[in-house]
Order: C-alpha cells, then sequence, then structure tokens
C-alpha cells in the first residue's frame, strides 16, 4: 500500500447542520450536498489540500453501505483531526472561529509539553479536532 490517503469521511447525525458548522461556519469550500439522487448517497466533500478532501456522511448511510450496524454511541477520542496553522495567534483565531461556529471548546489552546500551541474542540457530532503550531510541521499554503 502506498502512504496516500485521499478522503477523510467523518459520520454526522444531521447533514445539513454539519455542512453549515463546516462551511459556514469554519469557512471551509465545498460544492454543498451531492448525490441525494441516491438513495444513502447524499455526501458533502470539502477541499483541503493537496487533492485532501474531508467528506461528511450520514451514520445511517455509512452503515447502510459498510453492512454493518449503526454506531449508537458518539465517537470517543480514538482519533482526533489535526489542523497545523502558522502561529499562536492563529491557532487562537480558529478556536474562536469554532466555538462561534457551535464548537465545544474540550481544551483551550495553551503551550504543550513538546513546546508547541494548541487545542481542541469537537464538532458538532463530537469528532476531536486539534488546532496546533508546531515550528516543526508549518503548513504549505
Amino acid at each position: 500500500m502506498k502512504p496516500r490517503i485521499s478522503v477523510l469521511t467523518v459520520c454526522v447525525d444531521d447533514l445539513e447542520k454539519s455542512l453549515a458548522f463546516y462551511r459556514d461556519g469554519l469557512g471551509l469550500p465545498t460544492q454543498g450536498i451531492m448525490g441525494r439522487e441516491f438513495e444513502h448517497g447524499a455526501v458533502a466533500f470539502f477541499d483541503l489540500q493537496s487533492g485532501l478532501r474531508l467528506a461528511l456522511w450520514s451514520r445511517e448511510d455509512m452503515a447502510h453501505d459498510t453492512g454493518m450496524a449503526r454506531p449508537q454511541a458518539r465517537p470517543a477520542a480514538d482519533f482526533t483531526i489535526g489542523h497545523n496553522v502558522r502561529s499562536e495567534q492563529e491557532v487562537d483565531d480558529v478556536m474562536a472561529q469554532a466555538a462561534r461556529a457551535g464548537a465545544r471548546i474540550v481544551k483551550p489552546a495553551q503551550k504543550t509539553f513538546w513546546g508547541g500551541y494548541a487545542g481542541y474542540f469537537e464538532d458538532p457530532d463530537g469528532h476531536l479536532w486539534e488546532v496546533v503550531y508546531n515550528a516543526e510541521f508549518l503548513p504549505v499554503d
């Protein structure tokens, strides 16, 4: 397997609400919801960087597509989605933007034990995002 990820799909309870959070609240670019003409096909894609996309898909539709039972519990802190930025101020700005959009701040931004600066927020469906400034991993814009 080549080390390549092109889509990160997260399951959501309410596709319209999550679309509004990511598009209107966080400002991520999207064409909106597509695939409504297909049963279990409605999805929203957000272009991130270098060909990577974030996809939002309903829990019911993911359960149907995979053949697995619909998950009853909200996601735990098994993984986070990391968003690297260029400065501590940008961490603070993104955290404030997420809060205004309706995110729950899990851990306010602060200095980290490894010398960076980071905070965590939870999207409307419980997915954890880490907003982080790490001088070793600056984003390429």
